[in-house]
């Protein structure tokens, strides 16, 4: 017998879908049921002349299918000659009817198949496709794995749609270069490999980003940091310190990373670099995006994330983004670019600071200690599993210190997470960090302390009147920025200014 777990709906080109989360017993895993509409062979029939008529009378040729910057244009284009036909065809249809067939036309056509009704869920972080023979998997955010009731037609359909995916993507997949990772136009990020690499078929797996990106709003009010720590980054960011974001996978590195970044001046220069585009920053902010691209098939046009970053200080960046921090070259021009004045962020993968040390001053990266300590400040993340939550677990300074003859360096951690409260508590005093923003700024201790008040009464107030989307907190910023007196008598008032 069946056990309901969940049940909701979801909207995919104007299409409404009901959705089930169901436990069937003696399966070892729960369900995910998409209740999509099934027509018969007339149908069909009908459906594939549609395609072909559209297509014609369009005059698009086969290949602006596959440039994104068309794909809005010809979805209202195609909608429009689709209904057209449609009552023509069929005068007698329901609006429901030729509204589902003229999605489910949109789906097959300029998308993804069945596959961007899941794209449509908000409620998935993963969409995996193993191969034909098994159903498409999704993970859930409240129930992790789940297989679903969803199957593509052959191999063939699962690499049409990596093909498809790679030169929307600028890129391409073949038996050559069997490996694929890029994003799709909504941002997702997109990875696919084809037979005989993974060997029991084609494979799609779709990591699903949030259409509203997280904010500092979004990661106080769940818990994830609080606006103590917030207004501690804020002012490091304020006064371009450098910071580096560590953490073990899924850890939420880039999300934090993309919370942070509405704090830099609306005036400064923002360079980021990255091998799939993941950051999403505020509209009006002087920023440039920059993303690696794999070599062709007689292995030319190959732009890593080390020519980027080298190309990147001749852009005259005030900031500088870089997505991870993977190899010795790229860490080496980074820590570069720091001693050089630049303000650098980065992601890398550890899970404490002190591994974060260790992993920077060790093979295979090899950092020496004295120009890691460039770094102010080591924001840690960390993923519980088991409550399906992400908290920042340390808030970390590096301290230079000498044994014998060696120069290394040691972790003071600031701030630490405790499990058993689910809090993040003060762990010691700054040793090095006020200093330097003192030296930065020329405020004195005090004065440091009460712009941290004041930023933490700030982050406070976002968080009580919901102000949370991208853009509204980054205009909030750059008016602080502009006027900060005017910002915080608005804290004052409980006031929220017009951020249209």
């Amino acid at each position: 017998m069946d056990k309901l777990l969940k049940d909701y709906q979801i909207i995919s080109e104007g299409i409404k879908i009901d959705v089930k989360v169901v436990y069937k017993e003696g399966n070892f895993v729960r369900s995910y049921i998409l209740d999509i509409p099934e027509y018969g062979v007339g149908t069909k029939a009908l459906m594939d002349d549609l395609k072909h008529n559209i297509i014609m009378d369009s005059g698009i040729k086969a290949e602006k299918l596959l440039d994104s910057k068309f794909i809005e244009k010809l979805k209202l284009q195609f909608r429009e000659r689709s209904e057209k036909i449609l009552v023509k065809e069929l005068p007698n249809i329901g609006p429901e009817t030729k509204n589902s067939l003229i999605g489910i036309l949109l789906h097959e056509m300029l998308g993804l198949g069945k596959i961007e009704f899941l794209l449509a869920d908000g409620n998935l972080e993963e969409i995996v496709v193993n191969n034909a023979k098994d159903p498409v998997w999704v993970y859930h955010k409240e129930f992790g794995w789940l297989k679903t009731n969803v199957f593509l037609e052959n191999e063939e359909q699962i690499q049409n749609y990596a093909n498809i995916i790679a030169r929307r993507g600028g890129k391409q997949i073949t038996i050559l270069t069997p490996l694929l990772d890029t994003h799709l136009v909504t941002g997702d990020r997109a990875n696919a490999t084809l037979f005989p690499i993974s060997g029991k078929g084609n494979t799609i797996t779709i990591r699903r980003f949030r259409r509203d990106p997280w904010t500092i709003t979004d990661f106080i009010r769940n818990n994830t940091v609080n606006s103590e720590i917030m207004a501690l980054i804020w002012l490091a960011i304020q006064y371009e310190l450098n910071i580096i974001l560590s953490g073990g996978t899924a850890s939420g590195k880039t999300s934090f990373l993309n919370v942070c970044l509405p704090f830099i001046q609306p005036n400064h220069r923002i360079i980021t670099i990255e091998d799939t585009r993941e950051l999403m920053l505020p509209d009006f902010l002087h920023w440039v995006p920059m993303t690696t691209r794999e070599p062709n098939a007689e292995g030319k046009g190959g732009v890593k994330m080390i020519d980027l970053l080298v190309n990147s200080l001749r852009q005259r960046p005030d900031r500088i983004i870089v997505g991870e921090t993977r190899r010795q070259a790229e860490a080496e021009v980074m820590f570069e670019a720091m001693h050089t004045g630049h303000s650098v962020y980065t992601t890398f993968h550890a899970n404490t600071a002190d591994e974060t040390i260790r992993r920077f001053t060790n093979p295979p990266i090899n950092i020496p200690p004295t120009v890691l300590d460039s770094v102010h400040l080591n924001v840690v993340l960390f993923r519980n599993r088991r409550l399906g939550v992400r908290r920042v677990l340390q808030l970390a300074e590096f301290i230079p210190e000498k044994r014998g003859e060696t120069e290394t360096l040691k972790a003071n951690t600031l701030y630490r997470w405790r499990p058993a409260s689910d809090t993040i508590e003060k762990d010691s005093d700054s040793i090095r960090l006020f200093d330097e923003l003192s030296l930065h700024t020329g405020l004195t201790y005090d004065e440091i302390k009460a712009d941290l008040e004041s930023k933490r009464r700030i982050l406070d107030w976002l968080v009580k009147n919901n102000i949370h989307k991208v853009n509204d907190v980054g205009k909030v910023m750059a008016l602080y920025y502009l006027d900060r007196n005017q910002v915080l008598d608005l804290v004052d008032k409980n006031k929220i200014p017009d951020l249209k």
